[in-house]
């Protein structure tokens, strides 16, 4: 292995701990958030408001943060993050009231929304076919902690010693985030050098203008908006869903989630890059998004044909997740490859603004169908979304190889080569 293949590696395997750790921390506060909020004697709505107000957070946050990081390097970025991460979960620890806490959350998120950075330097320490693997390896780091930190939570959260027993896992969860600061401030080498200074920077909105008239970016964040309204209104409403169709309670909730994590984890650590490597991200991306809408499918049907069957549930969830794996690390590693190197850490921004934008509006939506229509709207509605997102994914593909073939064209017919002498044959 040559010394930049190890220095690649080395890397790879900080950034892989510190997002692990961060994520740890994520995942420790997820569960005991709806029970601190009512601790504050409030409705169940205004507790509800934590959640948008975190994801609020990270659509505003992940753009500009990439941006930045393009800017002035990669590590200054993720160690601000970090730390603000911590700041928020020793001041929601604190928290006086509910507002407080919505607040906090805000912030909090807005600290959170260092995805991009973190794909960005991965992006920049990777050759480009190999970056949908890669992407995969971290997408398992995220997968992990989010295992991890639940059950751990749930160790630590004491509800016999009132606030006190809902402070300990935020403290846990700071405690975790300033090791993955001095995990960055130790560990991580900077992965590109800071822009030259004399060099006007373009402002915030023609970036994003560029962005979205680009033929490749543009149809991948469509992509990560429909799947990610889809899979966050599944997510949101699971827990209703599970209790209305098998009477589960937290406990079988909580397992079921389990099985998507693991599958999901191992799948994007293990089969994701040598797919992507076999198939292309564009196709994998496309396949993804119809298998979790299958998977959605297969739920209701099964809960009405077999209700006695509550097993078949973690199964097919299982086919959901493996649907999940495919989608997000190609469509980072397909932004990644369809963008300039100063260009990295904003593209990707974008695509987890728009992530989080599903976020926001998809758990209200799947909420409304549920008291509307009924249980198994959620599912149908997110799974109709996964056909035009699969289009999309196509699409995408195809508009990447005509790019690719553009760029190609004057290495191999020399410079006079024209618009034509590219065009595949018929």
């Amino acid at each position: 292995m040559t010394p930049s293949a190890r220095s690649q590696r080395g890397a790879l395997a900080v950034l892989f701990g510190v997002v692990f750790i961060n994520l740890v921390g994520f995942g420790l506060v997820v569960p005991l958030l709806p029970f601190f909020g009512l601790s504050f004697g409030v409705p169940a709505w205004q507790v509800s408001l934590m959640f948008s107000a975190y994801s609020l957070g990270q659509f505003f946050a992940e753009p500009l943060w990439g941006r930045l990081s393009d800017r002035i390097g990669r590590k200054p970025v993720l160690l601000a993050t970090v730390v603000a991460n911590m700041v928020g979960y020793l001041a929601l620890a604190f928290a006086p009231n509910i507002w407080a806490a919505i607040a906090i959350r805000l912030f909090t998120g807005f600290g959170a929304g260092n995805v991009s950075t973190v794909q960005g330097y991965v992006a920049d320490v990777t050759p480009p076919e190999r970056r949908a693997g890669r992407m995969g390896l971290i997408g398992a780091a995220f997968g992990m902690g989010f295992i991890v930190g639940p059950g751990l939570g749930g160790i630590l959260t004491r509800e016999d010693m009132g606030r006190l027993g809902y402070q300990l896992p935020l403290f846990a969860a700071a405690t975790l985030c300033a090791l993955a600061a001095l995990g960055v401030i130790f560990l991580l080498k900077e992965s590109r050098s800071p822009a030259d200074p004399s060099v006007p920077r373009p402002a915030f909105l023609s970036g994003v203008r560029e962005t979205t008239r680009d033929p490749v970016v543009s149809r991948v964040l469509l992509v990560t908006v429909l799947y990610m309204a889809g899979f966050s209104g599944m997510e949101s409403t699971f827990g209703f869903w599970a209790e209305t169709r098998y009477d589960w309670g937290p406990r079988e909730v909580g397992l079921a989630f389990m099985v998507v994590g693991l599958v999901s984890t191992l799948c994007q650590a293990l089969v994701v890059g040598r797919l992507a490597r076999r198939f292309g991200e564009a196709r994998l991306m496309a396949a993804g998004c119809l298998i979790f809408g299958t998977g959605l499918v297969l739920q209701v049907t099964a809960s009405r044909l077999a209700p006695d069957q509550p097993l078949l549930v973690p199964a097919l969830m299982a086919v959901t997740a493996f649907g999940m794996a495919m989608v997000m690390p190609n469509a980072s590693a397909l932004i990644s490859r369809a963008s300039p190197p100063d260009r990295q850490g904003s593209r990707l921004g974008l695509n987890m603004a728009a992530s989080s934008s599903a976020r926001v509006f998809g758990p209200p939506l799947a909420g409304g169908a549920f008291v509307v229509f009924g249980p198994d709207w959620p599912y149908l509605m997110g799974a109709l979304m996964m056909i035009p997102a699969a289009v999309m994914a196509v699409n995408a593909g195809r508009a990447f190889r005509r790019s690719d073939l553009a760029r190609a064209a004057p290495t191999a017919a020399g410079p006079a080569a024209t618009a034509s002498d590219a065009a595949p044959p018929a």
